[in-house]
């Protein structure tokens, strides 16, 4: 967001140079709509829509397309893309939408299940705009964000919302394992949105949105998005030519204290008890077991 575009001379006014709120006004639109605007117009030339298609047999072994749609955005000028794992996965066919609605086809370059995560490449005939990448490391909870994505085939939808939580850990992931340290947000993510861009009010990618927790697929103000970090590593790795695989424990875990905790014959002081343990993770093969019963208090 380029805050130099509100900063101007305003008559009479001395030395005063922030002009911002008056511009607003004057406009009739607040400081904060006038970024959202801002970050919308200077990020929707950037975000993609994906169309995936997997052939598959019905029960005459007749063969037919099933086509999957999500969301992604352009990290740089040679048109990389990232996305979700989930939205190009088993793909036999991948293809991108520009905003001009120009169409080509992907090829994948980096597949991460355990992340959800997903680098793919077009060779658009052009310069095409791309997004800056964030720092996911210094997010604070309350903190303004945006997506944009297409949900439901609506393409180039924003929502804005906020941080809600950090660091959550989810179940969801393929294979039905957890993934950790997810960012929390109230901005409305639905089917379609997998993979857009999560953005700070500087309009840098601070998450990839990912996943929600809703009745029937749709938002209740509860989606996750998996920080941008986690995909520097995969690209820094990719780079590199090392192959990408993060460090992991592989168990889900909630904090407890004081009756809850004595409640389950635990010290009241509190800790972090071990709900669920990944078969085949570290730390199952350390001899940590997960939870064997529910106790409802």
């Amino acid at each position: 967001f380029d805050f130099g575009r509100l900063i101007q001379p305003v008559a009479g006014a001395g030395s005063r140079l922030w002009s911002g709120p008056a511009v607003a006004h004057t406009a009739g639109l607040t400081a904060d709509e006038l970024n959202n605007i801002e970050i919308y117009k200077g990020s929707r030339e950037a975000t993609v829509y994906i169309t995936s298609t997997v052939y598959r047999r019905n029960i005459f072994w007749e063969v037919y397309p099933v086509r999957d749609l999500g969301s992604g955005f352009i990290i740089d000028e040679t048109g990389r893309i990232l996305t979700n794992h989930h939205v190009i996965s088993g793909s036999n066919q991948v293809e991108v939408t520009l905003p001009d609605q120009t169409k080509y086809k992907a090829e994948i370059l980096v597949r991460d299940r355990a992340d959800d995560l997903a680098l793919i490449k077009i060779n658009p005939k052009k310069r095409v705009p791309f997004l800056k990448l964030g720092d996911s490391d210094k997010l604070q909870v309350g903190q303004k964000v945006l997506a944009i994505g297409n949900p439901f085939g609506l393409e180039l939808t924003l929502t804005t919302g906020v941080v809600s939580s950090l660091q959550r850990t989810i179940q969801g992931g393929e294979n039905e394992q957890p993934m950790e340290g997810m960012i929390q947000t109230d901005a409305a993510i639905n089917s379609g949105n997998s993979g857009g861009p999560l953005l700070d009010s500087q309009g840098s990618v601070i998450g990839i949105n990912t996943a929600i927790y809703g009745p029937n697929g749709g938002n209740i103000g509860i989606g996750f998005a998996m920080p941008i970090n986690r995909a520097k590593a995969m690209l820094d790795d990719y780079h590199a030519g090392r192959s990408f695989r993060r460090a992991r424990l592989g168990v889900t875990v909630v904090y407890i204290a004081g009756d809850l905790s004595e409640a389950l014959e635990l010290p009241r002081e509190g800790g972090l008890l071990v709900q669920e343990v990944a078969p085949g993770s570290p730390a199952a093969e350390a001899g940590i077991r997960g939870a064997r019963q529910v106790v409802v208090i």
